[in-house]
């Protein structure tokens, strides 16, 4: 339908974008109410496409698929020492209360603590805090928050691996686009800059966006 012929149409010069003298608006209250409005609307639907048309919706169902048109991505934030970090959903199986953590005999020291059992499951433990080389400073974590904060066990899971890890405090879920992810600053400490691939500013804090592919793997290296 030529774009003048619609602009020419009764809605636009009597109806409601017009000057509202249609009769048929007292009894039909809006223009698209009315059958004149539906018969225009189904003549455009039909009328035959145009060689550009046909050119312009090629190139848009040929274009790939990006991240956002595929919709925004699940992370979960949360905190360990004074680091706020995020991790893709798809990674966490679970948010556990705390629960006794029972070394291992001959495993003293690095990133594995032991294991604990979830809910009939026995898992092993590991530490985000050593295994990202996070310093832990009780005073300068506990300014991070002014609210009462409650550690919490993270269980996560791929198909090659099930760990749980002590946090600090879970804040919850967001939805993260991908023009939400900013490049790491120079003062993030080389071991977490080779797990986070971003920082995402929320709250007014940076948080360190996961790698989750890159963090299971230094989880499968920490109990070798």
């Amino acid at each position: 339908m030529n774009p003048t012929v619609i602009n020419n149409e009764c809605w636009n010069r009597i109806g409601v974008q017009g000057d509202r003298s249609c009769v048929e608006l007292q009894r039909h209250v809006h223009c698209r109410n009315c059958g004149v409005y539906s018969e225009a609307a189904q003549r455009l639907l039909d009328r035959p496409l145009s060689s550009a048309d046909v050119a312009e919706h090629t190139v848009h169902v040929a274009r790939p698929a990006t991240v956002d048109e595929q919709g925004p991505q699940t992370v979960l934030i949360f905190r360990v020492a004074t680091e706020w970090l995020a991790l893709p959903m798809r990674a966490v199986t679970e948010v556990a209360e705390v629960r006794p953590i029972h070394s291992l005999p001959h495993r003293r020291g690095g990133a594995l603590l032991g294991i604990a059992n979830v809910r009939g499951e026995l898992l092993v433990c590991v530490s985000l805090r050593r295994l990202l080389a996070l310093e832990e400073d009780g005073a300068a974590a506990a300014s991070t928050t002014r609210h009462a904060v409650h550690q919490r066990l993270l269980v996560l899971g791929n198909r090659d691996i099930r760990a749980v890890c002590p946090v600090d405090e879970v804040h919850g879920i967001e939805r993260v686009h991908t023009w939400d992810l900013q490049d790491l600053p120079d003062t993030v400490a080389k071991a977490a800059a080779k797990h986070t691939t971003a920082v995402i500013m929320w709250r007014d804090q940076s948080v360190g966006f996961f790698d989750d592919q890159v963090l299971f793997q230094a989880l499968q290296r920490s109990l070798s």
